[in-house]
């Protein structure tokens, strides 16, 4: 029979893979990414999705209501464009994420929380959001986005970040 020692030793989780303070480091490479204009404007603080590399108001009032009056993204951006000026190409999937999924104004330590909480990530665990990032082809759209400024590094280091934050047990930086 086992002992109540062995059962509690067996039931721990497995330490990190990597150090926790590489992690850390790692978290703040993939914070510089989700932190940039690129996703940012589509994971903003509020309804409205923003622009640019200064982050503007969206023009037309568009707001995240606005497909369900009839008027998707893709009513402008069309996977070719619009031959209108400054109306860029956008990928056919484009649309805002939920509400509480914001990247705009966050501190590391509260956008690695949020990252942690299901809650917060439309249920998704942190392999899942792995996945997402590694995947999701309007994640990988964002370094191919037609005429925009892309995130800092490659999709490539971003994804190999996101993973040794998780290898190291998603640590958290301080607040």
């Amino acid at each position: 029979m086992w002992s109540s020692l062995v059962l509690a030793a067996l039931a721990q989780e497995a330490p990190p893979l990597v150090d926790p303070a590489a992690g850390t480091a790692a978290f703040l490479d993939v914070v510089q990414v989700l932190q940039s204009p690129r996703c940012m404007n589509c994971h903003p603080v509020g309804d409205a999705p923003l622009q640019g590399d200064l982050s503007r108001p969206h023009a037309m009032s568009i707001t995240r209501h606005s497909p369900e009056v009839g008027l998707p993204c893709s009513t402008c951006h069309r996977v070719v464009g619009l031959p209108l000026p400054g109306v860029p190409p956008a990928n056919p999937s484009w649309h805002l994420p939920p509400a509480n999924q914001v990247f705009q104004g966050r501190t590391p330590a509260a956008l690695c929380a949020q990252l942690k909480d299901p809650a917060q990530t439309g249920g998704r665990d942190l392999p899942a959001l792995l996945a997402h990032v590694r995947d999701d082809a309007l994640v990988r759209w964002g370094w191919s986005p037609g005429g925009r400024t892309v995130p800092p590094g490659s999709h490539e280091a971003f994804v190999a970040a996101f993973a040794t934050w998780i290898d190291a047990g998603a640590p958290c930086p301080p607040p």
